[in-house]
C-alpha cells in the first residue's frame, strides 16, 4: 500500500511516502514559506523522488491538527483535493498522536509519554498518552491518559502530578519552548519530522477500520481561531 502523508500542523509541516513499513521519502518544508506557496508542488515533487505519481497512490494521510488554523486548512484542502481527484480515500491523524507514536519507539510497556506543541498566547496542545505493549503504530499501543488540550503550560503540568502522572519522556516544540517549566521531570526528545509516521499510523489504521471519504475531514482545532476570539471581543 503507496501512502501519500501530509503534515502543515508546524510552519515547516512536512511530506512522506510510505510503502507498507517501509518511509521511502520523508521531507521537512522551508519554513520560509508558507504552506499556500508550496502545496500541492511539494507533494509532487516527493513523490516523483520517491519514484512514484499521483496515480500510484493508494492513501491518502493528513495530520488533523492542532495547530495553526490557515496550515490546517490549507493541508486538509490540498489532501481533500488530491484524493478526490483519484477517487482514494483519507486518513486523519492527530499531530499530537503522531508524536507520541514516534517517542514510544524506544520507551518500555508502562511509560507515560506527553506531548506539548506550541500553541503561542503563552499556552501548549497538550496531550498525556500510557505505552501498552503492542505493536508500534497500531491503535492499542497508547493508552490516552488526557486527550487534547489548550493550555497554560503550568497548568497542564499541574493537572498530570496531581494524577500522579509522572512523564517519563516529553516530545513537541512546546517541550523545547518551555523546557524551564518541566526540568527535572523526564526527558525531552527532540522532535522530527511527522509525515512519516502519520502515513505509517494511516495504514495500520486504515487496515483495522478503514479509511473515509475525503470530505469527511475534521480538523482537530482544539481552540478558537483568533479571529473569533477578537470578533467577540
Amino acid at each position: 500500500m503507496l501512502v501519500l502523508a501530509l503534515d502543515t500542523t508546524t510552519r515547516a509541516g512536512s511530506v512522506a511516502v510510505v510503502n507498507d513499513e517501509v518511509v521511502l521519502l520523508q521531507r521537512a518544508g522551508d519554513a520560509a514559506r508558507t504552506h499556500a506557496e508550496r502545496l500541492p508542488s511539494e507533494i509532487l515533487s516527493a513523490l516523483g523522488d520517491a519514484g512514484a505519481s499521483l496515480g500510484d497512490v493508494d492513501l491518502f494521510a493528513v495530520a488533523s491538527g492542532p495547530g495553526s488554523f490557515t496550515g490546517l486548512r490549507i493541508g486538509i484542502a490540498t489532501i481533500q483535493g488530491l484524493a478526490l481527484a483519484t477517487s482514494r480515500s483519507v486518513v486523519a491523524i492527530s499531530a499530537l498522536e503522531a508524536l507520541a507514536h514516534l517517542a514510544s519507539i524506544d520507551r518500555a510497556a508502562g511509560d507515560v509519554i506527553a506531548v506539548w506543541m506550541d500553541a503561542y498566547r503563552r499556552e501548549v496542545f497538550s496531550a498525556l498518552y500510557r505505552v501498552g505493549g503492542a505493536n508500534l503504530y497500531s491503535e492499542e499501543r497508547l493508552e490516552e491518559l488526557e486527550g487534547p488540550v489548550a493550555s497554560a503550560p503550568e497548568s497542564a503540568l499541574a493537572r498530570w502530578l496531581h494524577m500522579d502522572w509522572r512523564p517519563a519522556i516529553w516530545i513537541g516544540d512546546g517541550s523545547a519552548v518551555y523546557s524551564r517549566t518541566i526540568e527535572g521531570i523526564g526527558a525531552v526528545r527532540k522532535t522530527e519530522p511527522i509525515a512519516g509516521t502519520i502515513g505509517r499510523l494511516a495504514i495500520s489504521r486504515s487496515r483495522a477500520r478503514g479509511a473515509i471519504n475525503p470530505a469527511a475531514i475534521q480538523p482537530l482545532y482544539v481552540r478558537r481561531p483568533d479571529a473569533e476570539v477578537a470578533r467577540d471581543r
